[in-house]
């Protein structure tokens, strides 16, 4: 039987859509996607790389909430909401995630409201930083 953790954050948001902000079964843990609204004063930076690193904090704040870590991420999904954002939002993105490398899907859609500039999921494997790695170059 596998083991099975619901983290809610207290969100309005989770109300509403009836979801968790984090699903972990065994070691495989989905965070679904977040926003960079800071949790303390509700507020979401306007500043780009700001807003980048709040989502971050956000994602490894309920990564924390099941002793994992952003080191553990093995896929990310980033949603840039304008296209002329994305080089911004990924240099700031690199900063958090450089080193740990996962895969990575990055597009640009309408997201739910204009001050959302980006919003990233996770899917990680807790233990996943602590694992032998090997990195290789695929042949062009």
């Amino acid at each position: 039987m596998p083991s099975v953790v619901k983290v809610k954050t207290g969100s309005k948001f989770e109300d509403i859509g009836s979801y968790s902000r984090l699903v972990a079964v065994n070691d495989l843990i989905f965070v679904s996607l977040t926003a960079g609204r800071n949790p303390a004063t509700k507020l979401i930076p306007a500043d780009l790389a700001e807003q980048t690193h709040q989502v971050l904090d956000n994602i490894e704040t309920a990564l924390a909430a099941v002793d994992a870590t952003l080191a553990d991420v093995v896929a990310s999904r980033v949603f840039v909401q304008f296209a002329e954002d994305i080089d911004p939002v990924m240099a700031a993105y690199a900063v958090r995630m450089r080193g740990i490398d996962p895969a990575l899907t990055l597009t640009s859609p309408t997201l739910g409201s204009p001050e959302y500039k980006v919003e990233i999921e996770v899917t990680a494997w807790r233990g996943a930083s602590s694992g032998s790695i090997t990195k290789t170059v695929a042949p062009a």
